[in-house]
């Protein structure tokens, strides 16, 4: 492996992964596991471009924000390697596509959603009883 790739590989890995405890989106049939789960907890889905700046701006900053610990189940999407996946999501919950965005699901339904520079870990605190 090249240097340059070698680096870049752990580059993405530690801004995408970090510490959190990420589901990967990778599957239609998981958008089912989704709206299921959100009846026992709300599923935060966080779509995000690997190839945008601002994207990784936004996820490192949400990742930083982030103390809701187990409140949450947190799924991350490649949005550049799951296409479809990303127009599902957005045909099912109602949202119009962004990138970067966030999608709170509840019930079986998006209670909130942000995009780009408003995207802020903390604004989902109102949304946890």
């Amino acid at each position: 492996m090249s240097l340059f790739k070698n680096i870049f590989n752990r580059l993405e890995a530690k801004t995408t992964y970090s510490d959190f405890k990420w589901n990967q989106l990778t599957d239609l049939g998981q958008l089912k596991e989704i709206m299921e789960l959100s009846f026992e907890k709300p599923v935060l889905i966080f779509k995000h471009s690997t190839r945008c700046s601002i994207s990784k701006m936004a996820l490192n900053q949400f990742e930083s924000d982030y103390d809701l610990k187990d409140k949450i189940e947190l799924y991350y999407l490649d949005l550049i390697e799951y296409r479809l996946i990303s127009n599902e999501v957005a045909n099912v919950f109602g949202v119009v596509h962004q990138s970067p965005q966030i999608l709170l699901i509840r019930d079986g339904k998006a209670i909130f959603n942000a995009s780009h520079e408003s995207i802020d870990a903390l604004q989902l605190e109102k949304f946890i009883a």
